[in-house]
Order: structure tokens, then C-alpha cells, then sequence
């Protein structure tokens, strides 16, 4: 069905199109059982002992304000993140300001955090509560003098309905956001948030999301935080606003975050070497260029212990989260693995699990 829609739908212009699909999706009107897999029970898992039907989650960046998630929880995802939700309603940035970037397989987005803003998303979520585990990720707004207030507010006001929050400090198209990755900034940022989920007795696991522009030296340094301030999580990565250079599109040099397919091994290696720093002790989200089940595995097998996608559906259509799990279960037989949580961090760290994998596939 979207191979027949997929040529009008691009004639749009990115946002429309997406503006579309948000209204279409209001309708909820699919079957679930129209997306269902046999066999998923390989695919169970847990993320922040959640246990949830598969490892595929969509990335935040669709919902942006919280409107479908339960017609999309019907496309198969094992769990969704909306926002990024600020304290206040936000217009964005001026348009245009998504780009596609068909011969790259790939999108440009300047959006600028445009969301309705967090007491009618608290509302929302409130009313509709959620069909799977859902995940809430927030930053701050725009034209805020004090960006560590604004995560505040956003944990304390909607925390209550999420299965987890992430905190955004990576979005190259805010101002000053990336500056969070800074050992000072980063660690004040982290101390005041487990301050408020101590006082607020917050029990929601929280997960930051970082950028694929970091450097080596930085990797350690961001381990080191997380654990020393409990964080559970940390999804790898956001979207790239450098690797222009191997780029086919004219579209290219346009100003805004880098995803899809141009992202992928860049996402992977940083996984893999996340994975390492922190000996399997966090979980791991991976996102960035995830459009079948072959790169799936390659990110769950590099350290992730779950996945997330968004231009890989702009490309393939809601379609795309049935054939990542066939493909997957797929994978997994033919490797004699009997659960997907088996493949976490194979090709990573530590050696006795390549080893014990080896063992499997000989023996098993």
C-alpha cells in the first residue's frame, strides 16, 4: 500500500506530508492485528526492567506533541517516545524546515523543538493513557534564560505518565543545548534532576540523549557521569549536523540535523563503544539509520539493548516495524539464538560473550 502512496506522498512538501499523517492517524482505525508477527516471543525483552513484545521503538521527532501514540503503538513498536515536549508551546523554527534527502535515504530537519507545550501534553497523556511503554523526551525552550529550569519543570509536570523520560541534550537545531555534554554543565544538569526526582519521590527511569559529534575523550567522561548520578539510560545518538561530505543530494549543505542512512555505522560504532565504557552496567537505545532487520541486529549486537527509528519509516512506511521483526526472528534462527536479549553486545564487549556465542552457534 505505501509503494502506491509513497510517489504523491513525496510530491509534498516534508511537513505537509507529515502534518497528513498526523491527522490520518488521529482516525486510529487500523487493525493491530493487521501488523502482528508470528513468533515475537523471540523478540521479548526488557528496557528498565519493562519487558516489552520487541526491542523496536519509534523515535521522538513524530509525536511531537503527543497526539497519536496509541495508533502508532498498532504499527507493532515495542515502545514509543514523543516530544521533544518544553515547558511552554513552541512554534519552531521558520519554514522550510525538513528536508528529504531521497538519494542519501536520508532527512535534514531544522524543526526547532515545535510542540504544544507540557501542561496540554500532561493533559493529553493523562486522558489517553498509553497502550504500550512510552517514553517522554524533553528540553528546554527556545528563547529560556535558565535551560536546567526548563528540564525541571518538564520532569516534574509529566514524569507521573511516562514508562521513562529522556532528556535532550543533543539537538544540534536549539543553542546552546550541546553545551550540556560539557563535564560542569552536564553533571549540574544530572544533580539537579535526581534533586527534584528525590523530591517529587520520581520512581521513572531517565535516559539522556547525546549527540554522534562528540569526540573520543568524551565518551568516558559521559559514562562516568551517568553512572555516578544513576542514570539508566542513554540513547545513542541524536542526529548529525557534520558528515556532509560523502553526500549525494543537492540538499545537503541545507542547516539542520542529519538522519537516516548517512548515520548508521557512525550511530553503530559510538554504541559499540558506549557499550564498552560502561560493560553492559546501562542500557543502550539505539537510533539512527534503522530500516530493516539486518541494521537492527547490527545495533543490538553492537551494545543497543533496544532500537529506535523515524526516517527509516518516511521511506518505508508503518509497514517497515513488521518486516524489521520478521527480518529479525529470521536472524536469530539462523544464528540459534533463542531471544533477542541473547544478541545484546555480541560484537562489542566483553570477549566471553563472543565467545559463548560461538559456542552456541557450534553446539546448539
Amino acid at each position: 500500500m505505501f509503494s502506491i502512496l509513497r510517489p504523491y506522498i513525496f510530491s509534498l512538501d516534508p511537513e505537509v506530508a507529515h502534518d497528513l499523517a498526523i491527522k490520518s492517524l488521529k482516525a486510529n482505525f487500523l487493525p493491530k492485528s493487521f501488523f502482528d508477527v508470528a513468533e515475537e516471543e523471540m523478540l521479548e525483552t526488557k528496557l528498565f526492567n519493562k519487558k516489552l513484545p520487541n526491542p523496536i521503538g519509534l523515535a521522538a521527532g513524530f509525536d511531537k506533541s503527543a497526539e497519536v501514540y496509541n495508533s502508532l503503538f498498532k504499527f507493532g513498536f515495542g515502545f514509543i517516545e514523543v516530544g521533544t515536549v518544553t515547558p511552554k508551546r513552541q512554534l519552531g523554527n521558520p519554514k522550510p524546515r525538513i528536508f528529504r534527502l531521497e538519494k542519501d535515504q536520508a532527512l535534514i530537519n531544522r524543526l526547532g523543538f515545535n510542540n504544544h507545550g507540557s501542561e496540554i501534553i500532561f493533559k493529553r497523556i493523562s486522558e489517553n493513557q498509553p497502550d504500550g511503554f512510552l517514553g517522554i523526551n524533553i528540553g528546554p525552550n527556545k528563547d529560556t534564560k535558565n535551560k536546567e529550569e526548563d528540564y525541571f519543570i518538564c520532569l516534574s509536570r509529566l514524569s507521573n505518565d511516562a514508562g521513562y523520560i529522556t532528556i535532550n541534550i543533543s539537538s544540534p537545531n536549539t543553542e546552546g543545548l550541546r553545551n550540556f555534554h560539557n563535564q560542569e554543565e552536564m553533571k549540574r544538569l544530572l544533580v539537579g534532576l535526581n534533586k527534584i526526582k528525590k523530591e517529587k519521590k520520581i520512581e521513572q527511569p531517565i535516559a539522556i540523549k547525546i549527540s554522534p559529534d562528540i569526540g573520543e575523550e568524551d565518551i568516558g567522561r559521559i559514562v562516568e557521569l551517568v553512572k555516578s548520578q544513576k542514570i539508566q539510560g542513554i540513547i545513542v545518538s541524536n542526529t548529525t549536523d557534520n558528515n556532509r561530505e560523502n553526500l549525494s543530494d543537492t540538499k545537503k549543505n541545507e542547516t539542520g540535523g542529519l538522519s537516516g542512512q548517512p548515520l548508521k555505522d557512525i550511530s553503530t560504532n559510538l554504541i559499540k563503544k558506549f557499550y564498552k565504557e560502561t560493560r553492559g552496567d546501562v542500557k543502550i537505545i539505539g537510533v539512527g539509520g534503522v530500516d530493516s532487520g539486518e541494521s537492527a541486529f547490527e545495533k543490538i549486537t553492537a551494545g543497543a539493548d533496544a532500537v529506535q527509528l523515524y526516517t527509516g519509516m518516511v521511506y518505508k512506511g508503518p509497514g517497515i516495524v513488521k518486516e524489521i521483526k520478521k527480518e529479525l526472528i529470521s536472524i536469530l534462527k539462523k544464528e540459534n539464538l533463542k531471544n533477542i536479549s541473547e544478541a545484546v553486545g555480541i560484537n562489542a564487549w566483553p570477549l566471553y560473550k563472543q565467545e559463548l556465542y560461538s559456542t552456541r552457534k557450534n553446539y546448539v
